[in-house]
């Protein structure tokens, strides 16, 4: 399904292209799958992030999560759209992932992923993650 909010085909294919560019940074000796992401910032900023491994797997960290961690430390708290790569394949966010991002993107961030920047899958983060708990479930 090809859905578009507010990013154009060719944000897809620059988000997508730079969630390749870090995937071969990733450090993944175990699984030797190597990840690579890019969220598109509400102010149109690119941060972006690769999977980290750990002989303890527990403690590796998710390329989308890198990537969020990247933007909320710089400050930014506010997303349209974020892109995955992978070494093969074409890897979706992790439930965890799909999770924090739901934190600062809501149903309608948009995820990409594919096996090229002319093969793009594009979803709303709704449809990923549906039934989402999120803060406003918190609030009493």
């Amino acid at each position: 399904m090809t859905v578009k909010i507010n990013t154009t085909d060719e944000e897809h294919s620059a988000l997508f292209m730079a969630a390749q560019e870090v995937m071969l940074r990733a450090y993944a000796p175990y699984s030797r799958f190597k990840v690579g992401a890019a969220l598109l910032s509400s102010d149109g900023r690119i941060f972006s992030g690769c999977n980290i491994e750990n002989a303890s797997f527990g403690a590796g960290t998710c390329a989308e999560r890198a990537a969020l961690a990247h933007g909320v430390s710089q400050g930014v708290l506010s997303y349209r759209a974020i892109a995955v790569a992978g070494s093969s394949g074409a890897p979706t966010p992790c439930g965890i992932c799909r999770q924090a991002l739901f934190e600062v993107g809501g149903r309608g961030l948009l995820v990409i992923w594919g096996e090229s920047p002319k093969s793009l899958h594009i979803a709303p983060l709704g449809e990923l993650l549906p039934h989402a708990f999120g803060p406003e479930d918190l609030e009493g």
